[in-house]
């Protein structure tokens, strides 16, 4: 372990100083702040941010996690969830289909649909329109959080259509929010190394955009732990912290520890808590125009999110019924949390479990 040598003392406190009187991070604060071995104090400062922001208060959702299709065109190197049209495994499911699998798992507590799959570029666009119009026709009352931004910007080259005639074609069908994921390093460098062959930084950043430019509020997410430099983390902040400044149109961030392909695999092949930790921390500094700020406990485990809860986090996601991205990569953790399980985990961290819908309005609250 490194010793924090009294010249790290000083800009430490410098950063603090920053923090406390409100002042915007740098670029180089925030790589700093990844190079340091400091986590308590990091982790303080974000707790001090949280507090200020939002209380004690920690939130959850009802949700299930939806899948209409694995075929995918793309083959972005850390997807172990993706499947090419015929091989064993891949599907494709009708609306009907769907509707038959989510009758299994509904119950009148479910506010939301977790929507993402693959870009099956064997189905037209309609597929995906009526995909969710047959959710909405049987569920009404059950908000659609649906596709990632990838996934829109390949609506629109399967379509012709434009990011917006994509959106607002969902929308007429009940589209409601757009999930976060397809960020992963908001760097075309990385991006290359990984093969990821889908929406680059400009269209990810564009289709939220748009989404924010119809009154869709949005997630958004960072995969980290694979090739990128700290730099890389920090400048993915930065971006999606501009585009909050010029919309504000994202609800929370939600860094997402990257998976290894094997359940088996070491814990060399993982990500530290220590970096899970940090990485939070260090999200909730750097954004600091974004309210919220998510722990993944599906990736990061169920007392690592508890022990988050304390260094910037102030929603640890929901019940997430049968998750299969992250477990397909090699999660560990449950594939979904009861309600009291939730409560539980919230009321260990000495925090207030709040119930919320897609949009953060306040449904319950535990004491």
């Amino acid at each position: 372990m490194n010793v924090i040598l009294p010249t790290d003392q000083s800009r430490m406190q410098e950063i603090a100083d920053k923090v406390r009187n409100g002042e915007r991070l740098s670029l180089e604060d925030g790589v700093f702040l990844y190079q340091s071995d400091d986590l308590l104090t990091i982790g303080q400062l974000a707790n001090e941010v949280n507090l200020r922001k939002n209380g004690r208060k920690v939130y959850f959702i009802e949700n299930l996690s939806l899948y209409f299709t694995n075929v995918c065109e793309a083959h972005c190197a850390f997807c172990n969830f993706r499947k090419d049209e015929g091989q064993e495994g891949a599907y494709t499911l009708s609306g009907e289909q769907m509707i038959e699998y989510v009758d299994q798992h509904y119950h009148p507590g479910v506010r939301e649909f977790h929507i993402v799959g693959g870009h099956n570029p064997h189905v037209p666009f309609q597929y995906y329109v009526d995909s969710l119009k047959a959710l909405k026709d049987r569920y009404p009352d059950v908000t659609l959080k649906a596709y990632t931004a990838a996934e829109i910007d390949f609506f629109s080259r399967i379509s012709g259509l434009s990011y917006t005639e994509v959106l607002q074609e969902l929308m007429k069908v009940g589209l409601a929010s757009l999930t976060g994921g397809g960020a992963e390093i908001l760097s075309d460098q990385y991006r290359k190394k990984m093969k990821v062959t889908k929406a680059d930084v400009s269209q990810y950043l564009q289709v939220h955009r748009a989404a924010h430019n119809l009154g869709l509020k949005t997630h958004t997410t960072m995969l980290y732990g694979s090739v990128e430099s700290k730099e890389d983390r920090i400048r993915h902040m930065m971006q999606i912290r501009e585009l909050q400044d010029e919309t504000n149109g994202f609800l929370v961030f939600i860094p997402l520890s990257m998976q290894p392909i094997s359940p088996k695999a070491s814990i060399k092949r993982r990500n530290s808590a220590f970096e899970d930790l940090k990485t939070i921390a260090i999200s909730r500094l750097m954004l600091d125009n974004f309210q919220h700020i998510k722990a993944y406990f599906i990736n990061i485990g169920l007392q690592l999110t508890q022990v988050a809860l304390t260094m910037g986090a102030n929603d640890v996601h929901g019940t997430m019924v049968k998750e299969r991205i992250s477990h397909a990569a090699g999660a560990l953790t449950p594939e979904g949390i009861t309600r009291d399980e939730l409560i539980w985990l919230v009321k260990g961290a000495g925090r207030v479990a709040i119930e919320r819908d897609t949009l953060y309005n306040e449904i319950k609250v535990y004491e």
